[in-house]
């Protein structure tokens, strides 16, 4: 144990699991091994708290390291927020939650082992993992940096060439995902599909992610009547998560199906980097995941999207801008979250 060398925290809540990591002075991880326990929302705001704290001891233990060597601590959550370090109403936490003042409660924590006050940051869970994921795409370039990780959702990031991300006035900056799709490219006909949020303008969340994936489906199986999933009588939600795995079996419906998401996706990128004109477009989220998909499903679905991309970007963007996976995998977040706190601490 280097007892000189000091430290920043980064912690990543979500309603199910937390995970804990740290960098270095130098932005350097301090390990990328996963330590992740459950956040134990349904206990209570106390308990989160008493999670977190205990999580970052066992983090420190783990890797030889002290209380006394952090200097900062990064907290990254999900949103809505009423405001910096408060939570808003959220469908994935309990009622209580909201109008929670994280931020003065989690820092009163940290000063009871820490034995002194330590600065805290708390930001979005998706821009803090952009951080992060930027740090590494552009390696010693200055360049801005975007990132869209469809999942559950489609969490999105725009990173300057200062490494910090853009949050917006009321912390609800780059949520790319509730932007309308352009359905009028995309061969679909009926309503727009649904979205969690509400809007009725056809987000490009529903057609990029999981959440989209039961619309799709029954969109698929009027093509593929025979199909296996046709005849299942299994419920929708183990339907759609098969798909994933299917599709690195060479399935031609689940192929279809992520061709189509990819297409969506590179649409999007081309009208986001209208805007933003980053020069690298970072891609990740589960179907980047090296441990669950393979090489050529990765390679077909990043072609897919710039595919789709190519011909809306102005000339010059075209041969210049990278679009490439993700890097960073579950630890994305938590990285970021304590990369902030260090890139805060040098004002």
């Amino acid at each position: 144990m280097i007892m000189s060398q000091k430290i920043f925290i980064g912690t990543d809540s979500g309603a199910t699991t937390t995970k804990f990591s740290a960098v270095r002075e130098n932005g350097e991880a301090v390990s990328t091994k996963l330590l992740q326990r459950p956040t134990n929302a349904q206990q209570g705001r106390a308990a989160v708290i008493a999670g977190w704290i205990a999580g970052i001891g066992e983090f420190l233990a783990q890797n030889q390291l002290t209380w006394a060597q952090v200097q900062g601590v990064g907290l990254a959550i999900p949103g809505p927020y009423e405001r910096d370090g408060v939570f808003g109403k959220s469908p994935n936490l309990p009622a209580s939650f909201c109008g929670w003042d994280v931020s003065a409660d989690y820092r009163a924590a940290l000063a009871q082992p820490a034995g002194r006050p330590l600065p805290l940051v708390v930001g979005n869970d998706g821009n803090y993992g952009g951080v992060a994921e930027a740090k590494i795409a552009r390696g010693g370039q200055k360049v801005s940096v975007m990132m869209l990780m469809p999942g559950s959702g489609l969490g999105a990031a725009f990173v300057g060439a200062d490494g910090l991300s853009l949050d917006g006035d009321t912390l609800a900056g780059m949520e790319a995902g509730h932007m309308p799709a352009p359905l009028h490219l995309l061969g679909l006909t009926g309503k727009p599909f649904p979205c969690g949020c509400g809007r009725d303008w056809g987000c490009v969340e529903a057609y990029t992610t999981i959440s989209g994936l039961p619309h799709l489906l029954a969109e698929k199986l009027l093509k593929y009547p025979d199909h296996e999933l046709a005849r299942s009588a299994a419920p929708i939600k183990e339907k759609v998560l098969s798909l994933r795995g299917r599709a690195q079996q060479g399935d031609a419906l689940a192929m279809e199906i992520f061709d189509f998401q990819a297409r969506v996706l590179g649409l999007h990128v081309a009208n986001l980097v209208m805007a933003l004109d980053p020069g690298i477009v970072v891609i990740g989220g589960g179907l980047m995941d090296r441990e669950t998909t393979t090489p050529e499903f990765r390679d077909r679905y990043l072609r897919r999207i710039r595919e789709a991309a190519r011909p809306y970007l102005w000339p010059q963007q075209r041969d210049t801008i990278k679009i490439m996976p993700a890097a960073l995998g579950e630890l994305s977040q938590a990285i970021g979250a304590a990369l902030v706190a260090l890139y805060r601490s040098r004002g």
